[in-house]
């Protein structure tokens, strides 16, 4: 993906919480599209191989979370965070983290994800297709900055980690600050 680029306009099925459902699964569907998500805002949005994985939950899921105030600082809106998984996983993946400040993002089709051009094969480790690790600043729905991590391919050895990390993503947003300063 490339700076400059508008989002893949995609609908995301979302289960969200309805207390007037009673009983105990108190959540209905909701279609989300990408619209909903990034337009009119900016955000970091950063996609990940799989909910609940250990990079994805020890270090970079955590430090967004963390570093909420220091993004909204730099002019962010929203941090989301995108895997191929659906949105039951995706929820309790949020409910586990205990997040407050991200909101998760289920792409459990792989069609956004597609769109970016980021989604990869990972059968060697039994995923199926699976989003590459990147994180993006988009603003209103178009690409701003981007942050992939290295060797994207199907299949690869290793769960490279370090370019989409929130430091690196903030050392950019501050960076970019201080040039229009």
């Amino acid at each position: 993906m490339q700076t400059g680029v508008r989002v893949p306009n995609i609908t995301f099925r979302t289960r969200v919480r309805d207390d007037s459902i009673e009983g105990p699964n108190p959540f209905r569907w909701q279609d989300m599209t990408s619209d909903d998500y990034f337009k009119g805002k900016r955000v970091v949005l950063f996609s990940l191989p799989g909910a609940f994985t250990p990079t994805c939950s020890t270090y970079q899921l955590p430090g967004f979370e963390k570093g909420a105030e220091d993004f909204r600082a730099q002019g962010i809106d929203e941090i989301y965070c995108m895997s191929v998984n659906d949105s039951f996983v995706m929820n309790a993946w949020a409910r586990n983290q205990e997040l407050e400040n991200v909101k998760v993002i289920p792409d459990g089709s792989g069609e956004f994800t597609r769109g970016m051009g980021m989604l990869v094969n990972k059968d060697n480790l039994g995923f199926g297709a699976r989003s590459w690790r990147y994180a993006a600043i988009i603003n209103d729905g178009v690409v701003e900055a981007w942050f992939e991590e290295p060797g994207r391919c199907d299949n690869h050895g290793e769960d490279p980690y370090g370019e989409s990390a929130p430091e690196n993503v903030l050392a950019w947003l501050k960076e970019a600050a201080e040039k229009v300063a």
